[in-house]
């Protein structure tokens, strides 16, 4: 870097946080290095195993909480923070509440955020070096091993609420986080303070009971994890409690109070697509893999892969009302050239056939004895 003596720093982080509000950021932040307390905690996770199957959080070793071992040279991180929860889409509540459609997470029904973020980080750092000249960086959108919840927090964007979320009493947790690496003497932000007092929300309605206490997450009971991280077959115990979440999960950001002062997005690419906000379960087990393909270029779901997405419907089906349709829609893949879907499969045709005898007379369990099915909250009370 070789920068001129009379640059304001101060002055200069001031407009940079402006000139990110003007390329769409909700709000922008300005964190140190330092990540101690942080750094022990995720070893300790990592030694437990709650990572499950994500070899690559252990991967990088510190990297993830050594900014300058990531990026050599850096001595301060520019946060920001991205809005995301669509203006119009069909209420969340609604498609949890209906078995025979599908949910998939608010994030993941638009454009995939990744290359819009460090799209949108570049032309920041195309305009602070307009201004000073060159200057060392490196863009960041959940691309790299970064530590961006607590990085976001020392920026003052949000605290780490007991879900493992950030969240800010302005703008409740439905925003994306990305990063700029950069090796100028910024000043930093105060971090932010927490505010989930004695709630509880989060823990309570978590469907696995993957959150097992105040910031403790284990990934391998998460809804998010199981549907989209995890390659293998989803264990045979946690199935029912997927109820009809097909990609990812949102009950504990649902029920959150803070989420009151969520703001909506204004970047249309993040709008629902091919009604994504709550499909009929039947018309996405449909889809061929060119349909899957075609429908899903350029979203996040393209992560679970076909393979993936299939096993996932497919738990969502046995965990129907039974039906004719759903049954004929199973058996037609029951000789799947795949063996994780043609065991879940199988699976679902049992649930569905068993609860044939039963459903009649039956009636419906509740969201207490954990099968996936979400209770009617009132979200918004105060603490």
């Amino acid at each position: 870097m070789h920068l001129g003596t009379d640059i304001d720093f101060a002055e200069l982080a001031m407009r940079i946080k402006a000139w990110g509000e003007e390329l769409g950021f909700a709000k922008l932040g300005i964190a140190g290095v330092e990540l101690d307390d942080d750094e022990a905690r995720l070893l300790d996770w990592l030694r437990e195993g709650r990572h499950g199957a994500m070899d690559y959080m252990a991967r990088h070793g510190v990297k993830r909480s050594r900014p300058d071992q990531l990026q050599p040279g850096t001595v301060r991180v520019i946060s920001a923070r991205m809005n995301y929860f669509p203006r119009e889409s069909r209420d969340a509540w609604g498609t949890l509440r209906d078995p025979n459609l599908g949910y998939v997470s608010r994030y993941a029904m638009g454009r995939d955020y990744h290359k819009l973020m460090r799209a949108r980080l570049q032309k920041l750092a195309d305009r602070i070096e307009s201004e000073i000249g060159p200057f060392g960086y490196r863009a960041f959108a959940d691309s790299a091993p970064v530590l961006e919840k607590a990085l976001a927090r020392n920026a003052g964007l949000g605290w780490i609420g007991k879900h493992t979320l950030l969240l800010d009493r302005d703008a409740g947790s439905w925003f994306f986080l990305g990063e700029l690496y950069t090796d100028l003497p910024l000043p930093v932000d105060t971090p932010s303070t927490e505010h989930c007092g004695t709630c509880t929300r989060c823990i309570d309605i978590c469907p696995t009971q993957a959150i097992t206490g105040p910031k403790q997450l284990d990934a391998r009971r998460c809804i998010a994890y199981l549907t989209i991280e995890l390659k293998e077959s989803i264990p045979i115990e946690l199935r029912p409690l997927i109820g009809n979440r097909v990609f990812g999960c949102d009950d504990c950001q649902l029920v959150c109070p803070w989420n009151k002062f969520a703001q909506t997005t204004r970047e249309e690419d993040f709008a629902p697509r091919h009604g994504l906000d709550g499909t009929k379960l039947i018309e996405l087990f449909g889809w061929s893999e060119r349909e899957f393909l075609d429908k899903t270029e350029g979203m996040p779901i393209r992560r679970a892969g076909y393979e993936g997405w299939l096993r996932n419907v497919a738990v969502a089906l046995g965990n129907a009302p039974h039906s004719v349709e759903i049954i004929a829609a199973l058996q037609a893949r029951a000789e799947h050239p795949s063996a994780l879907v043609r065991d879940h499969v199988a699976w679902a045709l049992e649930q569905q056939r068993g609860r044939a005898r039963y459903q009649s007379t039956e009636a419906p369990q509740s969201s207490s004895s954990r099968t996936g099915m979400v209770p009617d909250p009132d979200p918004w009370m105060e603490n």
